[in-house]
């Protein structure tokens, strides 16, 4: 039998960690994600996508235990099977890529911007739910495809109109640490794993913490320092300042938490001194299809959130204004001019002019008001003489400024 379910029980708030998208938010957000799709498709990268459900298998083998052990919403579907909401969209697309492998034209460039899911503590800069552009780039190696990758990371900062001054981008090479505690961790890959895993959560506990970590897991303190970056992370660098990305620096603590990864890694930083902190990153990751038992495909890619870059846009009052999807507001002076006015606003929808009809039967003065109040920027005001002439009155709001016109002509002087 269904239990009742005590109406004052049920809160108007939402699940802890996700977000309600009113409106203005909306319009935020769609920002955001046109500037991504803009970005993205500026060099020639098509867009693709998948469900938020996926076997629980895709992640336990190459994500990372802290994700799939702390991180996922994981359960059994009705019959028997594990799921996962996805915690992060590159599992996804290599299982896409493995599947459809044989039918398609390599190098691929895709991107998506899936909804993820994580359930870890909520804090500025992370939800238990976001959006995320994903940047793939499958079936190259080499230098080329690495600053490809980087570049397109650097001009998404600038799209969003982001100073260079604003932000830095760090890059190192992860299989090149790999190669330096190799030795010492008996070229363990699970013990190298771990091993990189906590030099990637360096920055979050205190070098006394992560010293008793290592003694804990390794028995010793691993160095995994160099005084110079590696040849290709030099490469990378050169070549990145020859197109005038000049903001990039080799640092030894960007290894991502990710199993995945292979090669180059880099992260995107915020400069603000009251909240530097990472913004996005990714790197390359050649033997991700390994989990599918294909042949080796290179890969290299990134990850930008939606939460992350508008708390930077909101800091650098880089948000865009919120403007109202109607352009024209019809004000009716009375319930016997409707159906004329909704005659009026059809013809305007025809011409593209988004229009709006005021219902309420308030004074016109009230009605006007309410254009102004949800920042809709034209008003006609359509009575008796509007009816008979079929002469309108456009007023824009902004400046008080009247423009006599007739119906023919409204998207002249709207869009002008």
């Amino acid at each position: 039998m269904t239990e009742k379910i005590n109406k004052k029980s049920i809160s108007t708030e939402s699940y802890k960690g996700v977000r309600d998208f009113y409106p203005e938010d909306m319009a935020i957000q769609n920002y955001i994600f046109s500037v991504w799709k803009k970005t993205a498709e500026s060099f020639g990268y098509s867009e693709y996508n998948a469900s938020v459900l996926e076997p629980t298998d895709l992640y336990k083998s190459k994500s990372g235990e802290e994700i799939v052990n702390e991180q996922t919403y994981s359960f059994k579907d009705r019959g028997g099977r594990e799921v996962t909401l996805r915690p992060e969209m590159t599992p996804t697309v290599a299982r896409m890529i493995a599947a459809k492998r044989k039918s398609l034209v390599f190098p691929i460039r895709w991107y998506s911007i899936p909804n993820l899911f994580r359930y870890e503590k909520p804090q500025r800069g992370r939800t238990r739910e976001h959006w995320q552009l994903n940047v793939d780039l499958f079936g190259l190696t080499g230098l080329q495809a690495d600053v490809e990758m980087i570049s397109i990371s650097y001009y998404l900062m600038k799209n969003f109109k982001i100073n260079d001054s604003n932000f830095k981008i760090f890059i190192n090479n992860r299989g090149n640490i790999k190669a330096i505690v190799a030795k010492e961790l008996d070229n363990d890959e699970e013990k190298i794993n771990k091993y990189l895993s906590l030099i990637d959560r360096k920055r979050k506990i205190s070098e006394k913490e992560l010293n008793e970590e290592m003694i804990k897991y390794f028995g010793k303190i691993i160095s995994y320092k160099t005084l110079e970056p590696d040849d290709y992370s030099k490469q990378i660098i050169q070549e990145l300042a020859k197109h005038g990305i000049k903001n990039v620096e080799y640092n030894q603590d960007i290894v991502r938490g990710f199993s995945y990864y292979t090669g180059v890694v880099f992260e995107v930083y915020d400069n603000n001194k009251e909240n530097p902190r990472a913004l996005f990153g990714g790197g390359r990751y050649d033997n991700l299809l390994d989990i599918f038992d294909v042949e080796k495909i290179p890969a290299v890619g990134f990850g930008m959130g939606d939460v992350t870059i508008r708390d930077v846009l909101e800091t650098y009052n880089f948000l865009p204004e919120v403007k109202s999807v109607s352009q024209l507001y019809i004000c009716v002076m009375n319930a016997e001019y409707i159906d004329y006015a909704q005659d009026l606003a059809e013809k305007f929808r025809e011409k593209g002019v988004n229009t709006m009809v005021d219902y309420s039967d308030k004074k016109v003065g009230e009605q006007i008001k309410y254009a102004d109040k949800n920042k809709i920027p034209f008003v006609v005001v359509i009575g008796e003489e509007e009816v008979k002439t079929g002469k309108l009155k456009i007023k824009e709001l902004s400046t008080g400024k009247e423009t006599e016109t007739t119906e023919d002509k409204i998207s002249e002087v709207i869009n002008k």
